[in-house]
């Protein structure tokens, strides 16, 4: 049997309500790592997690906790911890990590509630049988509406099918950031211990005999440059050793037989070499070659593969291109097709809810992802890897059902002030959203909608323009609709640089009625390069770097009294966003550029008469 002492426990939760800040308390307190209060998440080790506080890829870690009160007092205990994304662009993480669980611990903003990726992660919990502990965090913040989401989970879980042991569920109050969680609101000077001690009387123990014929799921994958794929993944049945020979059953029903390298625990933050791993423990192998999300290692005389884990397939995608614009190779050090496509390959090692295909052409790569941040962040990791590209504009991948076109919705939660609702609502509107519910909470207005994919597009930034910058929105995949046809376009057209140059201030200021602009005095453009936003719907062509005619009576004193309007600076997401679809983004390591895909103007209209001449043809 399973070690009686072994618990396996996934923290779920919607994006920023803090898982990965109450797991860091979890650590702290069973003498993992030292931490100070208000310190950075050492479980968001990659860059980008730190800097953007969201977590991007699950990680496991592991506590040896020894219970210090009750009737368990002294018993040491082994808990394996799954720290999971929140964001919808990787719920295919969520699903599998919950695999490897045999309880969680649902994570619960006290102010906000239950949010779309809470009902998302919940019911993929409940679907596996998995009892939840319900954990209120942040219950330190001044608006915390403790009573109020305890209604709200509960009545999550009625409306999810939930069975009535799985609706008597145990609450947790928390405030990770302060480092304390009790079975009482008033306790906050006892730690985490309580939490510890919840996990211990409710999740159970893992059921697996490890006399029965091997069997480990992977459920996710690591990459080293050393061994290349490392399998990681719960054994249910048997004990994996390192050194032995086992049979991979694949996902075409084939069966290989290969040769262990290595099997890890994991210990704190860190995977350790083990001799052996038995049933119901997670671990990470090494020296299995191609090995894939689903697979099963088996036993090599009798083979028995289980249920594969399913996959998200992705519901947006973009074109990947070189960067053939006049500043081409300036800032980058990979800037080949060739240097493009191996890199892809390789995020596919890992990345397994990505999809890459051919292009039209030998410069172009069609990349499918579950969403414009899981690509944003391919893009953000390739520029800081000294990658120059650029990219489409995003679009949703539309299927056939039943002989039916049909597009990916998405369920939409916004949280807004009185004053912005309007605009949000007939922002909304304007993209095909249907209002499912809308109700106060502390004062802000909380509005749940339904929402075509294609419809987010570019919607955020919108929104917070709206609403002066105070609305918070988050989105979750539905499920595929027939096609609804709103089509949503940029309502301003754009400025373009006429000719490559440097951007002057008098040129900035003699245009300023024009539009917001996007480029400062002293910048480089070059020729089709997008400068601003115009006023009017139409495009507009600019002379961005005309310089200011010599005269023999011009006062030296004069330009120092000109004030031009602060411009407008795009991230990456904002940039992708932002274009149409005859434009591109330009992805370097210093600079993110929006430009024409045509950068003559000649060439552009000539190409714009022919598209309306074959339009007319067809029609």
């Amino acid at each position: 049997m399973a070690d009686p002492n072994l618990r396996n426990i996934a923290i779920i939760a919607h994006v920023d309500h803090g898982k990965t800040t109450l797991v860091d308390a979890m650590l702290s307190q069973s003498g993992v790592v030292k931490l100070d209060v208000g310190s950075e998440c050492v479980m968001d080790s990659n860059p980008l997690e730190r800097e953007r506080g969201i977590t991007i890829l699950a990680k496991n870690c592991a506590v040896t906790y020894t219970i210090r009160g009750g009737p368990r007092r002294g018993e040491v205990y082994r808990v394996n911890i799954l720290d999971t994304p929140g964001h919808a662009d990787f719920g295919g993480e969520v699903e599998r990590v919950l695999r490897m669980a045999d309880g969680c611990l649902l994570l619960v903003d006290a102010l906000e509630g239950p949010m779309p990726q809470t009902r998302f992660v919940l019911g993929k919990a409940l679907e596996l049988g998995l009892k939840p502990i319900v954990v209120i965090n942040k219950c330190d913040r001044p608006e915390a509406r403790v009573q109020g989401v305890m209604n709200e989970i509960f009545d999550l879980l009625v409306d999810l099918g939930a069975d009535d042991h799985a609706l008597d569920f145990p609450v947790i109050y928390a405030s990770g950031r302060d480092g304390w969680a009790a079975r009482s609101i008033d306790t906050r000077d006892k730690g985490v211990d309580e939490l510890f001690q919840e996990i211990v009387e409710r999740v159970p123990a893992p059921v697996a005999d490890e006399t029965a014929p091997l069997q480990m799921l992977v459920t996710n994958l690591a990459w080293s440059d050393y061994v290349g794929r490392i399998a990681i993944g719960r054994v249910y049945g048997g004990i994996l050793r390192g050194g032995a020979q086992v049979s991979v059953c694949c996902a075409n029903g084939s069966v290989r037989k290969v040769r262990v390298l290595k099997v890890n625990r994991f210990e704190g933050l860190a995977r350790r070499e083990v001799s052996e791993i038995p049933a119901g423990d997670l671990c990470a192998v090494e020296g299995l070659g191609k090995i894939d999300i689903g697979d099963t290692l088996c036993d090599v005389d009798n083979p028995i593969p289980m249920e594969r884990v399913k996959v998200d397939e992705p519901t947006l995608h973009m074109v990947f291109r070189i960067n053939d614009g006049p500043f081409g190779g300036r800032e980058g050090k990979f800037v080949t097709s060739r240097q493009i496509s191996e890199r892809l390959d390789r995020e596919l090692e890992t990345n397994v809810a990505l999809r890459v295909t051919p292009g039209d052409s030998a410069d172009e790569f069609h990349v499918s992802g579950r969403g414009l941040l899981h690509l944003g962040v391919l893009l953000e990791n390739m520029r800081r890897e000294g990658f120059e590209l650029t990219v489409g504009k995003p679009e949703v991948i539309e299927r056939e059902i039943d002989g039916v076109t049909c597009e990916p919705y998405e369920r939409l939660s916004l949280d807004v002030g009185g004053s912005g609702l309007g605009g949000a609502l007939e922002l909304l509107g304007s993209r095909g959203a249907e209002i499912l519910k809308m109700e106060e909470r502390a004062g802000r207005m909380h509005v749940e909608a339904e929402i075509p994919a294609r419809g987010l597009i570019g919607l955020r930034t919108r929104i917070l323009n709206a609403s002066g910058g105070e609305a918070v929105m988050h989105h979750t995949f539905s499920a595929y609709k027939p096609l609804r046809g709103v089509m949503q376009k940029r309502k301003n057209g754009v400025m373009i640089a006429l000719e490559g140059g440097r951007v002057t201030a008098y040129a900035i200021e003699g245009l300023s009625d024009r539009g917001i602009f996007c480029v400062r005095p002293g910048e480089q453009v070059y020729l089709g390069q997008l400068v601003g936003e115009h006023n009017r719907d139409n495009d507009l062509v600019i002379n961005i770097t005309r310089m200011k005619p010599l005269s023999n009576f011009r006062e030296t004193s004069k330009d120092q009294t000109v004030v031009l309007r602060g411009a407008r600076d795009y991230s990456l997401e904002a940039a992708l966003e932002y274009i149409e679809g005859d434009e591109l983004v330009e992805v370097t390591p210093g600079s993110i550029r929006m430009r024409k895909r045509i950068l003559d103007e000649s060439a552009r209209k000539r190409s714009e008469r022919s598209d309306r001449d074959r339009a007319a043809w067809v029609s």
